[in-house]
């Protein structure tokens, strides 16, 4: 069963209102990575407080960078159930985890931050680890 889309709100609009696309449907997943053209970074965003303390706060400090994804977009797991399914199956040989993070540059999965690497670890290691990311595979 979904999350209370109340609660969820104000985790969404950590990321909206930096400019984060919100896909909300496996039909807007798919039209998102159709576009094969630059780089992309898709957000698996989520409740927990990982997401909360780390992820949001250090993908929102990474997107400061001087080099970043040409377009940014996030599903909500345990909200957007069919988007992040289908988010998921751009990435499907790696295990499903809540947050991450996927780049990807001219369609081709180039990084990827799943929770592990989240987990336990403050904003600014995190936004480390995108901004170095960004600087090594995006063009």
């Amino acid at each position: 069963m979904p999350y209370d889309p109340v609660m969820v709100q104000p985790m969404r609009e950590e990321l909206t209102d930096i400019g984060v696309e919100e896909l909300t449907t496996a039909t807007a997943v798919d039209e998102f990575m159709a576009q094969k053209e630059g780089s992309a970074m898709l957000i698996v965003n989520s409740v927990c407080g990982c997401a909360a303390g780390s992820a949001r706060p250090g993908i929102r400090d990474a997107l400061q960078n001087g080099r970043t994804p040409d377009r940014v977009a996030t599903v909500f797991a345990g909200q957007d159930l069919e988007a992040t399914a289908q988010a998921r199956s751009y990435f499907a040989h790696i295990p499903p985890s809540s947050p991450s993070v996927a780049l990807f540059n001219s369609g081709e999965l180039v990084y990827m931050m799943p929770r592990h690497l989240i987990e336990g670890r403050g904003p600014d290691a995190i936004a480390a680890d995108l901004t170095t990311a960004f600087d090594e595979h995006l063009s």
